[in-house]
C-alpha cells in the first residue's frame, strides 16, 4: 500500500460510496411511500451496518490471513474484505431495521410489509458504495491483478510478500478499476429498474445484485494476484466460495419469489399505497376530488334551505 497519512484516499473513497448509499437509500425511501419514522430506523439501521460491516471486514480479512500464514493478528495493516463487511453489515441491519422498527413505527408491521421494498433498496445502494470502495482500492494499490506490460496496466505500491509484509513498486493488472465499473454500471442499472419497475409486473431486484455480483466476482478473482487466503477447495478462493453462494441465494430467492409470491402480486388489485409516485399522485387527485364533491353538496344543502 502507499505511505501512510491520517486520512488516505482510501478511506475519503470509502466515505464518498457511504455517503452516497446515505442519499439514495433516503431518495428511495420516501419515493416508495416510507413512514418518517421508518426512513428514521433505516438510517439507524444503516449506521450499525457501517460500524459492524468494518468491523466484520477487518476480522474476515484476519481470518484469511490466518489460513494462509497460520498467525491470527487484527492490526492497523490488517486490511479488509467485502464479503465480510457485506455479511456483517446485513446481519446488523436487518437486527436494528426489524427490532427498532417494531418500537418506532406507529404501524408496527410497516418494516415486514416494507422489507420488500428495502430489500430494492439496499440491492441499488450496496454496489453504488463497493464501486466507490474500489476506486480507493485503486488508490490503496491493493486487489490487483496480476503483473503485466501491456498498455492498461498501472505502477502500484503493492504487496509482493505477504508473510514479510514487504512492498514494492509494480505495474499491475488494475482489476480495482475494471470492477468499479462493473459496479458502476449494475448500480446504475438497478436504480433504472427500480423506478420503472412497477405494479403488477415487478420483480426483486436483490436477486439481480446477488447473481449478477456473485458470477463477476467468482471469474475476476481468477485474474487477482494478491494474497486471496486459502479454502478447503484447492483450486477456490474464499471469495469464489462465498461468490457461489450469493448466486445460490440470489437464484434461491428468485425462485421463492416466481412460485410463491408473483401469482398473488399479479392477482392483487392496484393500490395507489404502492409507493410510487404515480401512486401518490392518483391518491392526491381522489383527495381532490372528494373534496370537491363534499364542497358541492354542502352548497346544494345551502341552496336548498
Amino acid at each position: 500500500m502507499y505511505p501512510e497519512a491520517i486520512l488516505t484516499l482510501y478511506d475519503i473513497f470509502i466515505l464518498v460510496g457511504v455517503v452516497a448509499a446515505f442519499l439514495l437509500a433516503d431518495r428511495m425511501t420516501g419515493q416508495r411511500g416510507f413512514s418518517v419514522a421508518l426512513q428514521r430506523v433505516v438510517v439507524f439501521a444503516a449506521l450499525a451496518a457501517v460500524v459492524v460491516g468494518y468491523g466484520f471486514a477487518v476480522l474476515f480479512q484476519a481470518f484469511y490471513n490466518f489460513m494462509e500464514t497460520g498467525v491470527f493478528e487484527l492490526a492497523t495493516d490488517t486490511g479488509a474484505t467485502f464479503y465480510g463487511g457485506l455479511i456483517g453489515g446485513v446481519a446488523a441491519f436487518l437486527a436494528v431495521y426489524f427490532l427498532v422498527g417494531r418500537r418506532m413505527c406507529e404501524d408496527k408491521k410497516e418494516p415486514v410489509r416494507r422489507f420488500s421494498d428495502m430489500a430494492d433498496i439496499g440491492a441499488c445502494c450496496v454496489p453504488l458504495a463497493h464501486a466507490f470502495g474500489r476506486i480507493g482500492c485503486l488508490m490503496a494499490g491493493c486487489c490487483h491483478g496480476a503483473e503485466t506490460d501491456a498498455w492498461y496496466g498501472i505502477r502500484m505500491w503493492v504487496e509482493i510478500d505477504p508473510v514479510k509484509h514487504l512492498y514494492g513498486w509494480r505495474t499491475v493488472v488494475p482489476i480495482q478499476l475494471f470492477e468499479s465499473i462493473f459496479l458502476f454500471l449494475l448500480a446504475g442499472a438497478l436504480i433504472y429498474l427500480f423506478y420503472k419497475n412497477t405494479g403488477k409486473r415487478r420483480f426483486p431486484l436483490m436477486p439481480v445484485y446477488l447473481v449478477g455480483y456473485g458470477i463477476w466476482r467468482f471469474f475476476i478473482e481468477f485474474a487477482r494476484s494478491d494474497d486471496r487466503g486459502a479454502t478447503v477447495v484447492s483450486f477456490l478462493s474464499p471469495s469464489q466460495l462465498i461468490a457461489l453462494l450469493l448466486i445460490a441465494a440470489g437464484a434461491a430467492w428468485f425462485a421463492l419469489w416466481y412460485f410463491r409470491f408473483r401469482k398473488k402480486a399479479e392477482k392483487a388489485p392496484e393500490s395507489p399505497e404502492a409507493g410510487t409516485e404515480d401512486g401518490a399522485a392518483a391518491e392526491t387527485k381522489a383527495e381532490t376530488k372528494e373534496g370537491a364533491e363534499e364542497g358541492g353538496d354542502k352548497r346544494a344543502k345551502e341552496d336548498k334551505n
